[in-house]
C-alpha cells in the first residue's frame, strides 16, 4: 500500500507518499480500508520529531479515519463488525495511508446522516471532547465551558457538545470571522485574544466553571483566575509551553483543580470505554443533528505536506480531511 512518511523530522516537505507493507490485523484487530483521515496538531507535532506515536503503533501519522472493513483478524470474529461495514476509528497512528489496523474496540459506526469521507473528521474530536469535558471535566447543565481555539477542530465540535448538555459556551479565537463561526455554532461568549484579555472577560461574564484548555504553561494562570469556585482546567495540549508557576493558595481558597490529559498513549481497553461512552452519549446527537461536524477543507492524500502549511498557519475552522 502508499501511506505518508516523515522523511526526516522538519517541515511539510518532510511529509512523503512512499510506497510501505501493507498491515496485518493482530488478534481482536480489524483491517480498515481507508476513505479519508483528518489533520490534527499532533500529527504536526510528529512530524516535527516531537511526538512519537506510542509502542506498538503505526508509524505515520493520523489519528482517526473513515472507511470500509476490510478484514477481520484473529479474535475480532465476534466484535459484531463485517466486512463492507462503513466505519470510523479513532487510532493511534497510521490514518494517512490506504489501509489501517484497529483494535475492534475502536470503531464507531458511521452515522446515518454523516457522508464517509466527512465522517473521518468525528472519532478525534468526540473522544477528545467526551473524555475531557464529561468523564474528567464533569460539566453540567447550566456551568459555563471556557473553551480556548474554539475554531479549531475541537473547538467546534466542543462548542456543540456543551451547548447540547445545557451548558453556557465561551471561546477564544484569533479572528473575528473564526468568533463569527463560533457564535453560529452556539457560543454565547466570544474573545479575540488577540485584542481582548480572557480573564478579564470572563469575570465580567461571571466566571467560567470549566476550561477546556490547549495552551499549558502560558495560559496557566490565567484560567485560574478566570474560575469560579470549584472551577476545573482540563489540559490536552502544551502550545504554550509545559511548565508554568502555579499559585497554590488560590487553588485552595477556590476549591480548584487541573487535570492534564492525553488520548493517543492511553492503552487500548481505556480507548474502547472512551470509544464506547462517545457511542452512547455523542452519537445520538450526531445522529439527530444536534452536532454536525465543520469541515474546512478536504485535500487528497499526497496533499499531506498543504494541509499541515494549512494548518500551522492556522487558517482553518473545523477539521482539514485527506482522502483517497
Amino acid at each position: 500500500m502508499y501511506a505518508i512518511t516523515v522523511t526526516e523530522p522538519g517541515g511539510p516537505e518532510a511529509l512523503a507518499w512512499s510506497e510501505v507493507p501493507d498491515p496485518v490485523p493482530a488478534e481482536g484487530e480489524i483491517l480498515v480500508e481507508m476513505a479519508a483521515t483528518a489533520v490534527n496538531r499532533a500529527d504536526v507535532a510528529q512530524r516535527e520529531g516531537r511526538y512519537p506515536p506510542p509502542a506498538g503503533a503505526p508509524e505515520y501519522p493520523g489519528l482517526e479515519c473513515s472507511g470500509t472493513v476490510a478484514a477481520l483478524g484473529p479474535g475480532a470474529e465476534e466484535s459484531g463488525w463485517s466486512v463492507g461495514d462503513r466505519v470510523c476509528a479513532l487510532l493511534s497512528g497510521g490514518g494517512y495511508a490506504e489501509k489501517v489496523a484497529v483494535p475492534a474496540g475502536q470503531l464507531l459506526p458511521v452515522p446515518s446522516n454523516i457522508g464517509l469521507v466527512e465522517a473521518a473528521s468525528l472519532p478525534e474530536v468526540a473522544c477528545t471532547v467526551w473524555s475531557n469535558l464529561v468523564m474528567v471535566g464533569g460539566l453540567r447543565s447550566g456551568e459555563t465551558v471556557l473553551v480556548h481555539g474554539g475554531g479549531s477542530g475541537i473547538g467546534t465540535f466542543a462548542i456543540q457538545f456543551a451547548r447540547s448538555l445545557g451548558a453556557r459556551v465561551a471561546v477564544t479565537a484569533g479572528s473575528e470571522e473564526k468568533l463569527d463561526s463560533c457564535r453560529r455554532l452556539g457560543a454565547e461568549i466570544t474573545v479575540n485574544y488577540r485584542t481582548e484579555d480572557f480573564t478579564e472577560r470572563l469575570r465580567e461574564e461571571g466566571g467560567a466553571d470549566l476550561i477546556l484548555d490547549i495552551m499549558g504553561g502560558s495560559y496557566l494562570d490565567k484560567n485560574l483566575r478566570s474560575l469560579n469556585t470549584g472551577g476545573r482546567v482540563t489540559t490536552i495540549a502544551l502550545m504554550g509551553g509545559r511548565s508554568a508557576e502555579l499559585d497554590l493558595g488560590r487553588m485552595l481558597a477556590k476549591r480548584l483543580s487541573v487535570h492534564a490529559t492525553t488520548l493517543r498513549s492511553r492503552p487500548a481497553d481505556e480507548k474502547a470505554a472512551i470509544v464506547a461512552g462517545v457511542l452512547e452519549q455523542v452519537w445520538p446527537l450526531v445522529e439527530g443533528g444536534d452536532i454536525r461536524p465543520v469541515v474546512d477543507r478536504s485535500l487528497p492524500m499526497h496533499d499531506a505536506p498543504e494541509a499541515h502549511r494549512v494548518m500551522e498557519a492556522s487558517e482553518h475552522t473545523g477539521k482539514i480531511l485527506l482522502t483517497r
